[in-house]
């Protein structure tokens, strides 16, 4: 696997330092990461399996997209560029709320990380990166509380945590959208 550094952060967000991804870790340091929900025009969420290799969470069920920025970059240009390279397509995107968690994951891993979370709405081509992505698909809000009801263990642990979250927004800014399209 190749070698990222992630941005090691304090609670509010102030970058301290880098480290080896894999090493902040095994650690459970505090750094910095993000996270992308995307909907379609009608309102629903775009899931993704992520790929059976990945290093941690390999085949579990999660939000569209999410990573580091690199050393240097902007959460919002490193989500654009992590959309690009796991799904193939870029989108306006709007930083909708921050969260900070940890978790303990698979390989005696530590998911320990002050989240940006961004939406966007996209309805058209995706080309998966196949060593990222396992699968996608589109769901309604209802269909993925069920889902996280019925099976919670095949779901990632931040994806768990940001959900509640993401669906006060979505009342917000899609339930009459999606409502109006059924009727």
């Amino acid at each position: 696997m190749k070698q990222q550094e992630v941005i090691l952060v304090t609670p509010d967000d102030d970058p301290i330092g880098v480290m080896e991804k894999i090493e902040a870790h095994e650690r459970g340091l505090l750094h910095r990461a993000f996270s992308i929900f995307i909907f379609d025009k009608n309102g629903r969420m775009l899931l993704q399996q992520r790929a059976e290799e990945k290093y941690h969470g390999g085949l579990l069920w999660t939000n569209a997209c999410c990573s580091h920025p690199y050393p240097g970059e902007s959460v919002e240009v490193g989500a654009q560029r992590r959309l690009e390279e796991e799904l193939g397509f870029i989108v306006m995107l709007k930083k909708i709320f921050s969260f900070t968690y940890k978790a303990d994951v698979e390989n005696d891993l530590i998911e320990h990380e002050f989240d940006h979370v961004f939406a966007g709405e996209y309805d058209g081509e995706i080309t998966i990166n196949k060593a990222e992505v396992a699968a996608f698909s589109y769901h309604t809000m209802q269909e993925i509380k069920s889902f996280l009801t019925q099976r919670p263990n095949d779901f990632t642990a931040w994806f768990k945590l940001a959900f509640p979250q993401i669906e006060s927004w979505w009342k917000m800014n899609y339930e009459t959208v999606a409502v109006s399209s059924i009727e």
